[in-house]
């Protein structure tokens, strides 16, 4: 088999991958998502900016942090991991919510009361470092 000439089977995977990531932007794009006029630092493919400020690659399904000339990237890294933070705080503790309303067990109760306000108090130290 000659080295420049690809197995037809090959050849239909990449374009299928392809569309496939073609089709993922267009779904963002109708989610709101803006096209940036930025690629991908791994990748070359256009960044989107999601409605949540976020910067996507589609292709490589991953957020991309952007840092500016002169800014120290372990702060960037930061303000990224401290969002997350906040985010998944705020999603356990509406898991916590909704087991606190269905539970009847006053130890069980107790037990969750504890873990909501060890929740809260982390929540209110992220949003504290975010506010510098």
């Amino acid at each position: 088999m000659n080295a420049g000439v690809r197995p037809e089977g090959e050849k239909e995977a990449r374009r299928s991958r392809e569309a496939a990531v073609l089709r993922r932007m267009a779904d963002m794009l109708k989610q709101g998502a803006v096209m940036l006029n930025l690629q991908c630092p791994a990748c070359s493919s256009p960044l989107f900016r999601l409605r949540s400020g976020e910067i996507w690659c589609v292709k490589c399904q991953k957020r991309v942090v952007i840092v500016r000339e002169g800014e120290d990237i372990t702060i960037a890294a930061s303000d990224v991991l401290l969002t997350s933070l906040e985010q998944t705080l705020l999603r356990k503790l509406s898991e916590i919510d909704q087991m606190i309303k269905v539970e009847e067990d006053p130890a069980r109760l107790r037990e969750l009361s504890s873990l909501l306000s060890g929740l809260l108090d982390n929540l209110e130290k992220v949003r504290r470092m975010t506010r510098r």
